[in-house]
């Protein structure tokens, strides 16, 4: 039987796949984090209980807020949409490069 610790270190490569997933959004691969949002609910019974999982609840929220902000900002667009964009891709960027670090540190995201 796995130790929870080995189950983590085994799905590590998942955590750090959506990271980069929802990263190569910024350089026009608007796709990628449809992709990693994908990979948090097949793999998500595989980290639950461990350390890994609060990083699965992390990527999740930053896909779909941003995603309704990104929704938001293009409906409103000619008036301002352009500042909710912005906004949200600051805020988007942000997510990522926070749990990427907590990630690297080994520590549990918080909600």
């Amino acid at each position: 039987m796995e130790k929870p610790l080995d189950i983590a270190n085994e799905n590590r490569k998942y955590v750090l796949a959506v990271y980069v997933l929802q990263a190569l959004f910024f350089i026009g691969l608007l796709f990628t984090p449809i992709m990693g949002v994908i990979i948090n609910y097949i793999k998500d019974e595989d980290v639950r209980g461990s350390w890994l999982e609060s990083h699965f609840r992390w990527q999740k929220n930053t896909f779909w807020y941003g995603l309704l902000w990104f929704v938001i900002g293009s409906l409103t667009f000619p008036l301002i949409g352009w500042v909710v964009i912005l906004v949200a891709s600051i805020w988007y960027f942000y997510r990522i490069a926070k749990g990427w670090i907590y990630f690297a540190d080994g520590k549990e995201m918080y909600q």
